[in-house]
């Protein structure tokens, strides 16, 4: 198969790992902090028999111990990209034979590790770390990919999925924007819709149909992207608010990890979607 028709199909497949597991919400109450991520919500933080925060006497999360650990997290994902990067191509940029491995094994082997976080928090010192690699050897493949098609691409999504992160940060630090209960339902009811969609996607395409405008680069496509990033963006703002919900309720201690692994969830997505949009705008060239 040539380069073009595998970017054609890469191109055209929703990333329905990082999407569908952001989907996951807690509806119980008004009062309880919702977050697009379902490993990312406050009743993470509570003892199912009494209702009390889970935590340990000096082993509570902290801010400085959950962004460490995120930058870890972001090192061993860079690690196992790069090596991908280096395999997933052949000397004439056709993929070489281990190109599906790297791409189906790293997606569906992230998925599998992030949905057994998400029920076992207090493994993700182990499966946070886990995760990382593996997505890595996924993003690594693709973005190999998608950098010998449009040259620069990659670059560009790495700076604008970080430019996001920080004026998100930013501007969630600042109070200017503010994670208010309609803003969460806002983030998460659109999330879902999301989700839904690639779901929809990926089983009409098990019967070689397809969701018509919004995967191709026509306006319609860079437009339905746009909406993705910017829902992607927001979901930032939830996971900012997990974490300072964490550090203030005194979570323990491995929920660092937990609300690091959350963070690199929505950064992979994140980093997808960019990919994606910016590859529909340079194919119009």
């Amino acid at each position: 198969m040539s380069t073009h028709g595998v970017a054609a199909g890469v191109r055209g497949q929703p990333p329905f790992g990082p999407c569908i597991l952001k989907a996951g919400t807690d509806f119980q109450g008004t009062g309880h902090m919702r977050s697009g991520n379902p490993v990312l919500k406050e009743s993470t933080f509570l003892d199912l028999g009494s209702g009390a925060v889970v935590s340990r006497s000096g082993e509570t999360m902290t801010l400085n111990g959950t962004v460490n650990k995120t930058g870890f997290l972001l090192l061993l994902t860079v690690l196992t990209a790069a090596f991908a990067w280096n395999q997933a191509l052949g000397a004439d940029g056709t993929p070489a034979p281990g190109f599906a491995v790297y791409v189906w094994g790293g997606a569906i082997g992230g998925l599998v590790l992030a949905i057994v976080t998400a029920f076992k928090k207090e493994w993700s010192p182990v499966t946070a770390p886990l995760y990382a690699l593996v997505e890595g050897f996924f993003l690594g493949a693709i973005s190999a990919l998608y950098n010998h098609l449009y040259e620069g691409i990659v670059m560009q999504a790495v700076m604008l999925t970080f430019g996001t992160l920080f004026a998100l940060l930013f501007a969630y630090r600042s109070g200017l924007i503010k994670a208010t209960e309609n803003f969460k339902l806002g983030v998460v009811a659109a999330t879902g819709g999301i989700a839904l969609v690639y779901l929809a996607t990926i089983a009409l395409r098990m019967f070689g149909k397809d969701i018509p405008l919004i995967h191709e680069s026509g306006i319609v496509g860079i437009g339905f992207s746009l909406f993705v990033i910017v829902i992607a963006a927001l979901n930032l703002v939830l996971d900012f608010d997990f974490i300072e919900s964490g550090v203030e309720q005194g979570a323990p201690k491995y929920m660092e990890w937990y609300g690091a692994f959350g963070l690199m969830v929505t950064l992979v997505w994140l980093y997808v979607e960019f990919l994606r949009l910016l590859a529909k705008l340079q194919s119009r060239d």
